[in-house]
């Protein structure tokens, strides 16, 4: 979220028109009976669906290289009949840490370009790096390669209108999601709720490649969060200019074009003007051979499917949960999952951020702390960063990196993206991530945090009446 998430707060009083939505009562153990009789998985491959023989002998080649889990027997069944997208093999996926090496991927991707470009963000700032995107793009467009961007009106409240018009001026089709009035808030579009944004991070190239994650178009993303020396990281605590650490992946194969999907059903809910044919589906290419499935959530869905699936994962998990989130404000359920699956021995931690952009959501999470540290829960604390990621990994096996953060407004009033990766080799690369940050972080104890201020306290209790609107 950034520095909007600070922004955000003026229209914090506004947000009561809105209406209020509520999380579903979500109960993983209850399955459709197809799923439930024993309905045999079929994954997507380029050329098209898979036959039951060979999506079962993918299944049994994840299964076998992960530890005894109960995932592939029953969550993916359940992830199958509330999400809809297929699973998806053939894919290659690179994980990306931290901003430079996200965006000399994407600059590289965007030079390639021959056909299209399809951008979705919820920040995109007037700075150095947006200025070198706002070029890029630019660039393409002008080769003949079309470029449609998709930016969130309150995600891009700070940017100049005069930095859009440059790029609409070069030809580049702008949209701007659930539009807010600058002068007037109360004058936004009234067909859609003013709280709705949008806030996944996607950019596809050619239908053929595709960029997701948290990482937002800025410049606080200059710098790399592992510093090597300790004067470097005090240096950077005592300008108040710590690094962002954050996570993005690069993916090629045919779960692009289920991706592109939800990138043109997001313009056609939005009324953008009609997309200039282009090769947005190009024939799909086995490119490697990690499953994958793209989950998109939408506030005009009944409930979020990237919250339900989670929900489903965590119920399931039979050994580990490693959660690393920028903005942890858990609903009753999510923090009744991760209770009980630490009561029946699954080994739970989470990674939190030791500073944060957003005080409300800070607290907030903080203030379920203990109960967490009580059901034996283990919270860690990463230090010396501004922590933007939003992964979890399951059993070592089911991963999910994406724009999704662990609170209300993720899971009820944002549009948010996240990609689910299967079995152990990508989770292996996860877990090394998961390990690299927990070096960086101070682990909470029960003793320590039930010894904190009155103050500390006092501002958890505060907190705690904006989380449903933050």
């Amino acid at each position: 979220m950034m520095r909007s998430r600070q922004h955000h707060a003026w229209v914090l009083a506004l947000l009561f028109i809105s209406g209020c939505a509520s999380l579903p009562v979500i109960n993983p153990d209850t399955v459709r009976p197809s799923v439930r009789s024993g309905q045999a998985l079929q994954l997507t491959g380029a050329k098209g669906p898979l036959s039951a023989a060979a999506s079962k002998a993918v299944l049994e080649r994840l299964k076998a290289r992960g530890t005894a889990t109960d995932i592939f027997d029953r969550h993916l069944a359940l992830e199958e009949a509330i999400v809809g997208s297929p699973l998806t093999t053939g894919n290659q996926v690179q994980l990306l840490q931290d901003g430079p090496a996200t965006y000399q991927a994407m600059f590289s991707a965007i030079s390639a370009a021959k056909d299209h470009i399809n951008m979705e963000t919820y920040v995109l700032d007037d700075d150095e790096v947006g200025q070198r995107f706002a070029q890029a793009l630019i660039d393409k467009q002008q080769q003949g390669v079309q470029v449609n961007l998709i930016r969130d009106s309150v995600g891009t409240f700070s940017t100049p209108a005069a930095f859009f018009q440059r790029l609409t001026d070069a030809g580049i089709h702008v949209l701007e999601y659930n539009p807010i009035n600058p002068l007037n808030p109360l004058l936004a579009r009234r067909e859609w709720e003013l709280n709705k944004r949008d806030h996944r991070k996607l950019l596809i190239v050619d239908g053929s490649t595709a960029f997701l994650g948290g990482i937002n178009i800025s410049s606080v993303y200059s710098g790399g969060s592992f510093m090597q020396s300790s004067r470097a990281r005090a240096r950077a605590a005592e300008s108040g200019e710590l690094a962002w650490r954050d996570t993005d992946l690069q993916i090629r194969g045919p779960v692009v074009a289920e991706l592109q999907k939800l990138f043109i059903a997001t313009w056609e809910s939005q009324k953008g003007d009609a997309l200039i044919t282009k090769k947005y589906f190009p024939k799909p290419e086995a490119l490697g051979r990690q499953v994958v499935r793209a989950i998109g959530s939408s506030p005009d869905d009944e409930y979020s499917l990237i919250y339900v699936t989670l929900l489903s994962a965590i119920a399931n998990a039979e050994t580990s949960v490693r959660l690393t989130n920028a903005y942890f404000a858990p609903d009753p359920q999510l923090l009744a999952a991760l209770k009980a699956a630490a009561a029946r021995g699954v080994d739970v931690r989470l990674i939190l951020p030791a500073q944060t952009d957003s005080w409300l959501v800070f607290h907030t999470g903080r203030g379920y702390y203990e109960q967490l540290l009580q059901a034996g829960v283990k919270i860690y604390l990463r230090r010396g960063v501004v922590l933007h990621s939003k992964t979890a990994l399951i059993d070592g096996v089911w991963a999910t990196v994406g724009s999704t953060n662990l609170d209300w407004r993720s899971f009820l009033h944002n549009r948010e993206l996240n990609a689910v990766v299967l079995g152990a080799e990508f989770g292996a690369q996860i877990q090394a991530m998961f390990e690299k940050d927990l070096a960086e972080s101070d682990e909470v104890t029960l003793e320590t945090w039930q010894r904190r201020p009155l103050q500390m306290r006092a501002k958890e209790m505060f907190a705690r009446v904006w989380e449903y609107w933050l």
